[in-house]
């Protein structure tokens, strides 16, 4: 796809991979929506990105449904068009699951597959205006194969995979393309900060830099492929597990012990 001139809307777009997706999206030449809850982040990457394209942000929570559609209003205001929506941003609360506050277990939910669902139907019908686009989530691996300690994180991301699916088959032959890239850890302080919390399974997989993730997202927008699962061993895993249990209960002491010991290695680095 060529993406001079087209618009795009990415949430979580102040930090982390929204921020590399927003580079990558202005060296193409794209029209730049860059949504999150902080206006000091948000000015900070529109600041940085502003020679290089039209770039406006939005201010808001994903979860606010009437926030969303004066998103959309608003970039189509702005813009003229709406032609791609990366649904981008992402919370997680780790913990065993009767540790976990109830509320919070509710926002994950709230922010990982409520706002997407809601956002992805308010933007059919700005794409469908702009004669076509694509809409790209941001999933996880934690949506293909159980991880301990984020159970309801898990959930979220399984949900939004399995509506990814959902959709594409729905909307096939309308010119709107939907994909998920489904990541396992990304070297930004969505697991960084959080390294002790974090399980050792997690750690137990190749570590992804925000911008290959990045580079993914803007190729799904483009090519055939439904999903991107990164690093792809970590793919094939995860494919495995799911298909064979037994496999994934045997694999798990093992990428488990290796977990540890990177985690290990990263805090000594700290």
């Amino acid at each position: 796809m060529i993406f001079k001139d087209k618009t795009v809307i990415i949430t979580g777009g102040s930090e982390g991979v929204g921020a590399a997706t927003a580079r990558l999206f202005a060296d193409a030449g794209a029209n730049l929506m860059l949504v999150a809850r902080g206006k000091k982040n948000l000015e900070a990457i529109a600041a940085e990105l502003r020679d290089k394209t039209q770039v406006r942000i939005f201010p808001m929570d994903v979860t606010d449904a009437d926030a969303c559609v004066d998103l959309f209003k608003k970039t189509n205001e702005e813009f003229g068009h709406v032609d791609i929506l990366v649904n981008n941003a992402g919370y997680h609360k780790r913990g065993a699951f009767e540790s976990v506050d109830a509320a919070e277990l509710t926002k994950i939910i709230d922010v990982n597959l409520k706002a997407p669902i809601f956002l992805m139907r308010t933007a059919l019908p700005y794409l469908r205006d702009a004669g076509g686009g694509a809409i790209i989530n941001v999933g996880s691996l934690a949506g293909r194969t159980p991880i301990p300690n984020s159970a309801t994180y898990a959930a979220s991301k399984t949900g939004l995979r399995s509506l990814t699916y959902s959709l594409a088959e729905e909307l096939k032959g309308k010119n709107i393309k939907v994909a998920v890239v489904s990541p396992g850890p990304i070297d930004t302080g969505f697991i960084m900060t959080d390294i002790d919390g974090t399980s050792d399974l997690t750690f137990s997989q190749p570590i992804s830099t925000a911008e290959e993730v990045a580079q993914v997202i803007l190729d799904l927008c483009g090519n055939n492929q439904r999903e991107v699962a990164m690093p792809w061993i970590s793919g094939v895993l995860t494919t495995a597990s799911y298909l064979m249990p037994w496999f994934g209960r045997t694999m798990r002491p093992m990428l488990e012990r290796r977990g540890a010991n990177v985690k290990a290695r990263l805090r000594r680095q700290r």
